[in-house]
């Protein structure tokens, strides 16, 4: 039971705000059409389709009545300069992540300049708190997890899968989500021994405040996104995996 919670924990850090593609690096409007319409409903292997379209409302109506109306009261307490402080922080404490990620897909370039941001915002940063190395220095971050790895030596995607609460998916994805749980430093709160399967309610906390905060800042991205959308789970589908496969070949 503690390793499934664990497992959740990491899935939800790393889908935070349901998707991965609502993130600071989210592609302009016409990126995202142009990725989407690469890529025709029939070219995916969907044998849950009736499932995941089912769990894409559940989630959506999630985000609508509950994660939206909490993160818009954090956001109206909370300064947008602070939450961005917030935000940095907690990509800072996800440095194993991108470092063991960048270092198996042979990006020793990227995998030093991750170490040089983890050392430069972690004592010139404030633990973090102040993105130095990337606003002052240009040393940008270099996002990798292991679906990404996976998918880097060749392993393919499978089918699509909408998790519950976490959004889209697929089964390369949802095991490297869960391989990257072992590197994630939050599992790791409160335990007295290096074990994921000590995972903590403080750990569950913290993986809260990180969905509401990084919600509060990112909130529109995802209006955007549904605008665009006649039927909103092939829509949110084909984009997810047009994405991932951007990232891959990168």
């Amino acid at each position: 039971m503690r390793f499934i919670l664990a497992c959740l924990l990491s899935l939800t850090l790393l889908s935070a705000s349901n998707t991965k593609y609502l993130s600071a690096n989210l592609q302009s409007n016409e990126d995202l059409e142009a990725e989407f319409n690469t890529q025709n409903n029939s070219d995916l292997f969907d044998p849950l389709s009736g499932y995941n379209e089912i769990m894409t409302n559940v989630n959506d109506k999630f985000y609508e009545y509950i994660l939206r109306p909490t993160a818009q009261g954090y956001a109206y307490v909370v300064p947008q300069m602070a939450r961005h402080g917030v935000s940095n922080f907690f990509e800072n404490i996800f440095f194993p992540i991108r470092f063991v990620n960048n270092i198996l897909q042979l990006k020793f370039y990227n995998g030093w300049e991750e170490t040089e941001r983890f050392v430069l915002n972690s004592t010139m940063g404030i633990l973090g708190f102040r993105d130095v190395a990337g606003e002052e220095l240009g040393i940008k971050a270099h996002d990798e997890d292991l679906g990404q790895t996976l998918g880097y030596y060749g392993v393919g995607s499978g089918f699509h899968v909408v998790l519950p609460l976490l959004g889209t998916s697929n089964v390369r994805d949802i095991a490297g989500l869960v391989g990257d749980a072992w590197l994630n430093p939050l599992n790791y709160i409160n335990s007295n021994d290096p074990d994921l399967f000590d995972s903590s309610s403080e750990a569950l906390a913290a993986t809260a405040f990180y969905t509401v905060n990084r919600t509060s800042l990112h909130m529109q991205e995802y209006d955007n996104l549904k605008k665009d959308a006649i039927e909103l789970y092939p829509f949110l589908r084909n984009v997810y995996e047009s994405r991932r496969n951007k990232l891959i070949s990168e």
